[in-house]
């Protein structure tokens, strides 16, 4: 590990963080998925659903259940999952392969429910885009990486008006970062400004790639 940034240097000469440098599962994850942008509906529901399962685990566990959560939640298709009824629930409490817990089970339904409602105002991609900030955190340790900031704490309470659950603010910023919205690589990572979304210099945007909707932070 290099001291004075919390990466370690692969094999391959490549530094990542310490929880992406020894799991091949997870170093994968971060090498090809993580920070990455996510803008397809279906995809970004599933990213709120399993950020939601994940409060209180490991994402590591998450992550090694995805193919089963895939399966138990119809590949996260909001139209099929809206349409879950108790009956489904019990069956989903009664799978090993994902987290069994009854809140966030519902809350998954609940919030395909959300996501089919807000097409009407511009569609759940859009309306989480429109939380990206001006600048991004250029953290040089683990230690440096906030666990919040005003965007998701603002994205958190916008969510809940509109019906979502399980979206609290440290949820949210987790899922800001998974998705690219900011990036929290470690300045010395092999990851740093590779999105797209930020350039590697500290807090500098790259190309214009998503126009924030204001009216959506007037709803927060």
């Amino acid at each position: 590990m290099t001291p004075d940034t919390g990466t370690i240097i692969g094999e391959d000469g490549l530094a990542r963080p310490l929880w992406a440098a020894s799991d091949p599962l997870m170093q994968a994850y971060y090498d090809h998925e993580w920070g990455m942008p996510v803008r397809d509906e279906q995809g970004l529901y599933e990213r709120i659903s399993l950020e939601a399962f994940q409060a209180g685990l490991s994402w590591a566990t998450i992550l090694r259940k995805r193919d089963a959560f895939r399966r138990a939640f119809l590949d996260f298709h909001p139209e099929s999952v809206a349409a879950f009824t108790e009956a489904d629930v019990e069956r989903l409490m009664l799978d090993a392969g994902i987290v069994r817990n009854r809140l966030k089970i519902k809350a998954a339904i609940t919030n395909a429910k959300a996501t089919i409602a807000l097409r009407e105002e511009g569609g759940l991609v859009d309306f989480v885009w429109s939380f990206q900030p001006a600048s991004t955190p250029a953290p040089r340790t683990f230690a440096d990486i906030p666990t919040t900031s005003p965007e998701s704490i603002a994205l958190s309470k916008a969510l809940r008006k509109k019906g979502f659950a399980f979206v609290g603010p440290t949820t949210m910023y987790a899922l800001m970062e998974a998705i690219g919205i900011i990036d929290t690589h470690l300045m010395d990572s092999h990851r740093r400004g590779t999105s797209g979304v930020w350039s590697q210099e500290a807090g500098m945007p790259g190309p214009p790639q998503h126009q924030p909707h204001s009216a959506f932070h007037r709803s927060a």
